[in-house]
């Protein structure tokens, strides 16, 4: 993670290794950028002569190296599109601090101006933390199982002609390192980390960061009458486990908050066995779990003033001779049962027992994370997630912290009438229904764990939680998605209590 500062100096003025400028598309080719426009002038209009003969159009991601001459202190000047003038907000920066990060590995120094290309709410202070993020979540690199890893050299970034920004940069990395973070915990090999293992790293992790944990494992799941989370565990060597967070800041908390995230920590779908092809990236099945630890991990640094409660239960789903079987029936923390005719759905499982759990906090509003529906992901698509609930109002919230956060979120109905295709003849519930709108169904099965009293939102996560290859700030392998949804959204509902 390279270093981020600011100085009043002029872009061509600052030592560095290479000097990244901003461009801006139009309708009839490009417009130069605040820092590259000085660049120009300086060279009696060569850089924008270079760039129009190589047909630079400026669109987002694009960019263009140039010797700089005496132009500047920095050898070489790397020109990045933005996109369009008027709509290069937040988003924007983000990609283009990623493109930064990316285009920049091989060096030591970069001084840039990217941070004034923004529109609008993208100025200033914002501007900084946008292209902070940007990189580094763009320069993100998983290399522990490398034998020769060939690491990023950028070690700092100077934002140039800028004022003080001490609290912008800081507020960037908390959120990108919270992100990051979830990323290592989902690439890391479903071997290395068994239900107790991953537990007991998250809790010495979080120790520092202001938040309390405690680890529940089999023998306090059976005393909790977790029903769900003893049945998906029941058929591996390795015992489930739940894990209780809790941030509590000082002084008067504004509201309190309940968090729940899916940690299957490998997925073969139990006895309904999966194919081989669909085991390929099952220890991504726990990146809700993830985002949730990594969202408290970043709530002290943040200044967050609510009361942040979370569960997520961690198992890991495998056939064998003690394996919950279909047609078993589960009963769960609130006495309903399931009848579990599909042993590789497995999440909503668990995921019944902490909602159960996080209404008994009689928390302000339940948001789960999971990657919960391969339904969801035939109807959004691999970069978009799943928002349903039963508060509109909580929903849009969530929605719309995505969007300013860099992630895109899609409302999805419950209908009532739908729930029907759950209905067991011998339990409470069944774990599917029929083969049309999945993601619905097993929204509804979860809605039956939360208290009709509290607000609750369920993000499926199963599209955008991995991604097959790197585009602007989303990295290939686990994307730390949800992240900077949740802290946006619990900054925000802070902010306004």
């Amino acid at each position: 993670m390279p270093k981020f500062s600011c100085t009043g100096d002029s872009p061509s003025a600052v030592k560095a290794d290479l000097l990244v400028v901003p461009a801006y598309s139009t309708e009839n080719g490009f417009e130069l950028g605040p820092g590259a426009k000085s660049l120009d002038k300086k060279s009696a209009g060569q850089l924008f002569s270079y760039l129009s003969g190589l047909g630079f159009k400026a669109k987002a991601g694009e960019t263009v190296r140039y010797p700089s001459g005496d132009i500047a202190v920095a050898p070489a000047i790397l020109v990045v599109g933005v996109g369009k003038k008027g709509e290069a907000g937040l988003q924007a920066l983000r990609q283009a601090g990623a493109v930064l990060a990316r285009s920049s590995k091989k060096v030591r120094r970069v001084v840039t101006s990217l941070h004034k290309a923004g529109a609008r709410s993208a100025k200033g202070e914002a501007g900084v933390r946008a292209v902070v993020e940007g990189a580094a979540l763009g320069g993100y690199e998983f290399l522990r199982y490398k034998k020769d890893p060939e690491p990023s050299r950028l070690a700092e970034v100077i934002f140039a002609e800028c004022e003080p920004c001490k609290n912008a940069i800081s507020e960037g990395l908390a959120v990108s390192d919270a992100v990051n973070w979830a990323r290592d915990l989902v690439n890391e090999p479903a071997g290395a980390k068994p239900p107790a293992v991953i537990a007991n790293q998250i809790k010495s992790k979080l120790e520092s960061a202001g938040v309390s944990c405690e680890i529940w494992d089999r023998r306090r799941l059976a005393k909790e009458r977790l029903g769900g989370v003893l049945g998906v565990g029941a058929g591996s060597a390795n015992d489930p486990c739940l894990v209780r967070y809790e941030y509590k800041p000082r002084g008067k908390s504004q509201k309190k908050i309940c968090l729940v995230g899916k940690g299957v920590v490998f997925d073969s779908g139990g006895l309904s066995l999966k194919p081989a092809e669909g085991m390929d990236t099952m220890k991504t099945d726990m990146s809700g779990a993830a985002a949730v630890a990594a969202t408290m991990g970043a709530l002290k640094s943040l200044g967050v003033k609510a009361h942040v409660i979370a569960f997520t239960p961690f198992v890991e789903n495998m056939p064998s001779g003690s394996a919950s079987k279909p047609g078993d029936i589960l009963k769960f923390r609130n006495n309903k049962t399931a009848e579990v005719l599909n042993t590789d759905a497995e999440g909503r499982l668990i995921l019944a027992d902490a909602l159960s759990l996080a209404s008994e906090e009689k928390p302000a509003a339940i948001v789960d994370l999971a990657t919960l529906t391969g339904a969801c992901m035939v109807a959004l698509g691999m970069k978009i997630f799943g928002v349903m609930g039963n508060d509109d109002k909580l929903a849009r919230a969530l929605i719309d912290a995505a969007d300013q956060s860099g992630e895109r979120g899609w409302h999805l109905p419950l209908p009532a009438d739908y729930r029907k295709q759950i209905e067991s003849p011998i339990a409470d519930i069944k774990n599917i229904g029929n083969r049309y709108g999945g993601a619905l169904t097993a929204g509804l099965f979860l809605q039956e764990f939360v208290d009709e009293s509290i607000p609750w939102v369920h993000l499926d996560i199963a599209g955008p939680a991995r991604a097959d290859a790197d585009e602007f700030e989303v990295t290939q392998g686990g994307t730390g998605v949800g992240v900077r949804t949740l802290l946006a959204w619990i900054t925000e509902a802070t902010s306004a209590a």
